[in-house]
């Protein structure tokens, strides 16, 4: 499934960032596993707002909590939180 066009990456509180992952079904760990070059640390840093990743990075874990979440669960929580 492709990123809902409606919500940007760029665009998500670090906040957001963290309920898609969970809502998503991802720990941190996986997330590691899954994306290369993304550690635990980046992803905690992402979620505490203390860094900000490259945006091809932030697309690649973007599209990764999108295949596992409907549109409107993705857009509900980026224009909420």
């Amino acid at each position: 499934m492709a990123a809902p066009r409606s919500v940007e990456p760029a665009d998500l509180s670090p906040l957001a960032w963290r309920l898609l992952r969970v809502a998503a079904d991802y720990e941190q760990r996986t997330v590691e596993r899954e994306i290369d070059d993304i550690l635990q640390a980046h992803i905690s840093m992402l979620e505490n707002g203390s860094r900000a990743l490259s945006p091809s990075r932030c697309n690649t874990l973007f599209a990764l909590y999108s295949a596992e979440l409907t549109e409107e669960q993705i857009r509900a929580i980026a224009e909420n939180f």
